[in-house]
């Protein structure tokens, strides 16, 4: 048996053969839960492997690979109507360079916002009518425009 220590990414520990500890019946209270969830575990306790798992279960461009990684595991048996209907955009602020003056620290914020924007146009380039108008110097105007697109599909 493998385990998968240091293995962020739910695809991988699946189609690996890796030890997962099956939580996935707990989607179904998750979507109840409400609009916003917030997870305080210590590090390594599993955070991100979470979150790559719940990223694959309502990726609309992973529909077709539903079975391979979600057929042997609760929520593979019995899905919500929400599997595979959104898109997804990843954010990870521990990139964000907290070092130098506010206005570095706000720069690098909105280069990675922005960053994972232009990832997120080519990513889901086939399902979109067009991209998001990336503004270097305001994310929230990158945001706004990303959001513009996404409603419109």
């Amino acid at each position: 048996m493998k385990y998968p220590y240091g293995i962020y990414d739910f695809k991988e520990v699946i189609t690996e053969n890796y030890f997962y500890c099956d939580r996935t019946h707990l989607i179904p209270m998750l979507e109840k839960a409400g609009k916003s969830i917030l997870f305080l575990r210590p590090r390594r306790f599993g955070k991100t492997l979470l979150l790559s798992m719940l990223e694959n279960y309502y990726d609309i461009k992973k529909k077709d690979m539903f079975d391979k990684l979600f057929g042997r595991l609760k929520i593979g048996k019995k899905p919500t109507e929400l599997r595979n209907k959104f898109f997804i955009l990843k954010l990870d602020f521990s990139c964000v360079d907290s070092n130098g003056s506010i206005q570095d620290v706000k720069q690098s914020l909105y280069d990675h916002v922005n960053d994972r924007i232009i990832d997120f146009n080519e990513y889901y380039k086939e399902l979109l009518p067009s991209k998001a108008v990336i503004n270097p110097k305001n994310a929230l105007s990158s945001i706004s425009s990303l959001l513009s697109v996404v409603k419109i599909n």
